[in-house]
């Protein structure tokens, strides 16, 4: 069994928050920040350890990767985590992510309807599994194609949310997420210095008064 440990945090930025009221914050997290505390000793420094000091007891709804970068929403107190647990579990959550993968994607759109399922002799790695897995959903949209090398630009809307699910469906799809550590073939990943994936868009009913916000975060590549 082999099991890859997390990289020592790249990023020493402070949070950049881009909402914050009684009920949650918002935040847009670096890549290369934990989204929580890992179990190791060395992997306690986290996006939520690094807002507790100036924001009290952080509540986790999702998390992002490691190496993702992007839009991440956390409860204030546990009558706003329940709420949006059941949005979150409802799927109506509007979730965009942009990427840059390797090749260039034929289709314009298209989906990869996959069940996934982690790969316990390679863990933190994960697996397509017809067996056992868990059944995924990923849409895409070409944004662009580009050259030398060859990749493309994608947006993908998740409808389901899955461990490494996007870094998976774009393996499976043949177009490995740029700089991935886990999935993508060596060119792929000394192509870029980080992982080329970023949570662009969040959309969701505000726990206290209903209202929908949307949260938009260009992708910093």
């Amino acid at each position: 069994m082999s099991s890859l440990p997390f990289a020592p945090p790249r990023c020493f930025l402070p949070p950049k928050v881009v909402h914050a009221d009684t009920d949650i914050l918002v935040v847009d997290k670096a890549s290369g920040v934990l989204s929580v505390p890992g179990r190791d000793i060395n992997n306690r420094d986290s996006l939520v350890s690094r807002l507790e000091p100036d924001y009290g007891q952080v509540r986790v709804v999702h998390r992002l990767d490691f190496d993702t970068s992007g839009l991440i929403v956390f409860a204030r107190h546990a009558a706003a985590l329940s709420n949006l647990s059941k949005q979150f579990q409802a799927r109506t959550v509007d979730k965009e992510y942009e990427a840059v993968v390797w090749g260039l994607i034929e289709q314009d759109e298209g989906s990869v309807d996959l069940p996934l399922a982690l790969d316990w002799e390679n863990r933190p790695r994960h697996r397509v599994d017809h067996d056992q897995g868990k059944p995924s959903l990923t849409h895409y949209v070409v944004k662009e194609r580009m050259d030398n090398p060859a990749r493309t630009r994608v947006t993908l809307l998740p409808v389901t949310g899955r461990s490494h699910q996007l870094r998976l469906h774009m393996e499976a799809l043949g177009h490995s997420i740029l700089g991935c550590p886990f999935y993508a073939p060596p060119a792929a990943q000394a192509a870029a210095d980080r992982l080329l994936l970023h949570a662009a868009g969040l959309g969701f009913d505000h726990p206290a008064s209903g209202e929908r916000m949307n949260f938009y975060s260009p992708a910093p590549f």
